[in-house]
């Protein structure tokens, strides 16, 4: 009856999100802040989605969940939570002896920290895995087995793929670890809801993964941390460190490297995977590795993005002669 200002789409037709109007079978979907036109299909992680009317529609695979640990003291649950701890000493990255006294899990895996560089930041040094009864451990480069009691023992595999050593076992872990301070866990859904350690419970919910060893939840990384220490000896982490602030002259140095991640080497993956993280981390150990290996620290952290974009499907080329 009377005309109304603004921008409408005529009948039947609706608003594309991107100034046009299109049929109902045409509408865009939206991921990550950008937009894909009806019969785009992305990957999401072990599934693929695909654009209908407006809405994904997903297969429904069950996908291996990884959690990783990398640089000094940065852990990525199997859930996707981004959290730093930096303890030194032992710790239950994750297992499947949780809180039911009677269960008899098939694995542990134990990652020792360690201070690295000055300013007490702490890295992953060596990584224990107990399988069934046997147990293998890999410190500074070196891998050996030793034997425990007999048992309910576990097969496994390891070869070495590329820059990684890879350990397989039949029970559905993996390791996967690149002889420096990046540790991947991979574990088969049948362990969804079913670990427990740094790495989280792996029950597609992030925000119950800070479960202390005493089964109560805490919102406080410290304090969830530093449940899960082997040993009662070692002392409790009580503060973050910030080592930009301890060493305010590396701080532009490690602004000026990590930008990288920021940058239009990665720019198709920034909307598959959020960089922020991934920088404030890499800024973090750019600063922190004060005695030595300070690019090893740098590489390590854009790798660990550029891990994350691989595995979302964005392949970049960032190695360069002049970069890691």
């Amino acid at each position: 009856t009377e005309c109304v200002s603004g921008c409408v789409c005529p009948e039947g037709l609706f608003d594309d999100g991107r100034g046009g109007c299109v049929e109902e079978k045409d509408c865009p979907c939206m991921h990550n802040n950008e937009w894909y036109s009806s019969g785009d299909k992305i990957k999401v992680d072990c599934n693929t989605c695909t654009c209908q009317k407006g809405v994904w529609k997903c297969t429904e695979e069950v996908c291996y969940g990884t959690c990783m640990i990398y640089g000094s003291g940065h852990y990525i649950t199997f859930d996707g939570k981004f959290y730093d701890f930096d303890g030194s000493c032992e710790y239950v990255a994750t297992q499947d002896f949780c809180g039911d006294k009677n269960s008899s899990g098939s694995f542990s895996i134990i990652t020792e920290n360690v201070p690295c560089g000055t300013t007490g930041v702490t890295c992953s040094k060596a990584i224990k895995m107990f399988l069934g009864v046997s147990d293998d451990t890999q410190s500074n480069k070196e891998y050996r087995e030793i034997q425990r009691d007999v048992g309910g023992d576990v097969q496994y595999w390891n070869r070495t793929v590329g820059l990684y050593l890879v350990i397989e076992a039949s029970n559905g872990v993996m390791l996967i670890w690149d002889k420096k301070t990046t540790v991947f866990i991979k574990l088969s859904p049948d362990y969804k809801g079913k670990v427990c350690g740094l790495c989280g419970n792996f029950d597609d919910k992030s925000n119950n993964d800070f479960t202390a060893r005493s089964g109560l939840q805490d919102a406080n990384p410290l304090k969830f941390g530093n449940s899960w220490k082997q040993s009662p000896m070692c002392p409790d982490v009580t503060g973050e460190i910030k080592p930009c602030d301890l060493k305010p002259h590396r701080k532009s140095w490690a602004e000026k490297e990590c930008s990288i991640i920021h940058s239009e080497v990665f720019k198709i993956c920034h909307s598959k995977v959020n960089p922020h993280p991934f920088y404030e981390a890499c800024v973090h150990d750019a600063c922190s590795c004060d005695s030595g290996g300070d690019c090893e620290c740098f590489c390590s952290a854009v790798a660990a993005y550029a891990q994350e974009c691989t595995k979302a499907e964005a392949c970049v080329f960032w190695r360069t002669p002049d970069i890691c």
